[in-house]
Order: structure tokens, then sequence, then C-alpha cells
């Protein structure tokens, strides 16, 4: 029997987001899965996360934390401008102390 699966079909179809911290305090996850039909904004990614959490503190952590989108840091762009694929892992970094 051959193990190769034709995969040619099947497509991402979620931004995974990965928690650090107090984001991860505020969600009450490590990570979870944004579905997506495609390419989408980190504005959007942003407000899907702080949509699926209501009454908790995520806005105001996601806020302040440093972001990175598939391992490359997003620094001061404006996340209106920031294009994330399906597929794509996005990391909400908040500060911390010590170090």
């Amino acid at each position: 029997m051959d193990a190769r699966v034709d995969r040619s079909d099947q497509r991402e179809t979620a931004v995974t987001v990965h928690y650090w911290a107090a984001a991860r305090a505020a969600v009450g996850v490590a990570s979870e899965q944004i579905p997506v039909d495609g390419p989408v904004t980190l504005a959007e990614v942003v407000r899907r996360v702080v949509a699926a959490h209501p009454g908790s503190d995520v806005e105001r952590v996601v806020g302040v934390c440093s972001v990175l989108v598939g391992e490359q840091p997003v620094r001061s762009k404006d996340p209106a401008e920031v294009v994330v694929q399906p597929g794509d892992v996005v990391e909400l970094l908040p500060p911390f102390a010590g170090g």
C-alpha cells in the first residue's frame, strides 16, 4: 500500500495564533485557529481574536504585544497593511520583565 497522500485539492483555511504570557492568560488558551477564506490583514486577525474572546482583557493586551507573522517581526508596520496568508502563524508576545 502506498502511504503517499494526494493533497493537491487541499488548501490551508486557517491562521494559527499563538498566545504568550499575558495574552495566553487573557484568552485562556495557548493557541487557536482563526478560519480564513484567503489572505487577510493582521488587523482582521486581531479583530477576530478580540471578537472570539468577549469580556476578556485580550484587546488591551494585544494592543501592547510584539507580533510575529511567519517568524518575521511586524515591528511598527500598520496592521492594516500586513498581509497574513492562510497557513501562517501569528505570535502575540506581550512585554515582559526579566530575562
